[in-house]
């Protein structure tokens, strides 16, 4: 038999440890002293040691180590423990990668340029939805106003129902900026089922991964936003994948101040 330190030392397991190990039942003593309280280990619990300190090198909590040396002796068992493990690491390995390639290439970009991180980019999935549309070619982009006027106007009878996360945007069809002719899509989240009109279309938006930045006050940043957020998708190892938009979580129909205005740059991107 080996007293706690001895088995301490062997085990290479502290001696606070192995009474924590002790009072969950994860390893207990072959006996206890009933008047000094010392413990003592048997030799044949230093293998069973080793294997927990194993299981703990490869990230396993306490709880799951008790679990699989219930099964020590089954090699089924075990192999089927390690894999499900092996999976959860493998995704902790390529999130921690993804956030790396994230801090290295927001230091270079800072590198490069002191205001770079003016507009935070992040990536995200835009869920499906359903929608209340309309898409024609307006004049120029700042004349949007038209396409929400109709949307309003022969919507007026339907009473429409707004989603509960409601999402305002405007998709920007061309392949390039235009000064004229836009081909501009509105688009309104809405519950409910509706019949068109004869410029509104009700129709089921796909989800979209989109990379994008959320910034405050007037359009005129709007050239700056876009070129952060095309930064973020070329240095991170993305390529664009269809229009952007803008989703208006603050507009000009909630405010006259452009101050007050929030608005979030979206552009559709997939993994190179």
């Amino acid at each position: 038999m080996l007293k706690i330190g001895d088995f301490s030392k062997l085990s290479r397991i502290s001696i606070r440890m192995l009474r924590h190990y002790d009072e969950i039942g994860l390893l207990v003593p072959k006996s206890t002293d009933n008047f000094t309280g010392y413990r003592y280990y048997g030799e044949d619990q230093l293998p069973v040691a080793g294997r927990i300190t194993a299981l703990k090198d490869m990230g396993f909590g306490l709880s799951a180590i008790g679990e699989i040396l219930k099964s020590y002796d089954n090699p089924q068992a075990l192999a089927d423990f390690l894999a499900v493990k092996l999976a959860e690491v493998q995704t902790e390995a390529e999130e921690t990668g993804r956030r790396l390639l994230l801090l290295d290439t927001a230091i270079e970009r800072l590198r490069k340029d002191e205001t770079a991180m003016n507009y935070n980019v992040t990536l995200k999935n835009l869920p499906e939805r359903y929608v209340a549309s309309v898409r024609k070619v307006i004049p120029a982009y700042d004349q949007e106003g038209i396409l929400w006027n109709l949307l309003m106007t022969e919507t007026a009878q339907l009473q429409l129902q707004i989603a509960d996360n409601c999402c305002s945007l405007a998709i920007f069809h061309d392949e390039g900026y235009k000064e004229s002719d836009i081909d501009v899509e509105i688009q309104i989240a809405v519950k409910g089922s509706y019949h068109d009109t004869q410029h509104v279309v009700f129709k089921t938006a796909p989800a979209v991964e989109i990379a994008s930045a959320i910034y405050k006050g007037s359009y005129e940043q709007l050239t700056a936003v876009n070129n952060a957020v095309a930064n973020w998708v070329n240095d991170n190892g993305y390529e664009f994948n269809g229009a952007m938009f803008c989703i208006y979580h603050v507009s000009p129909a909630q405010t006259q101040n452009p101050d007050e205005l929030v608005t979030e740059v979206c552009c559709p991107v997939k993994k190179k």
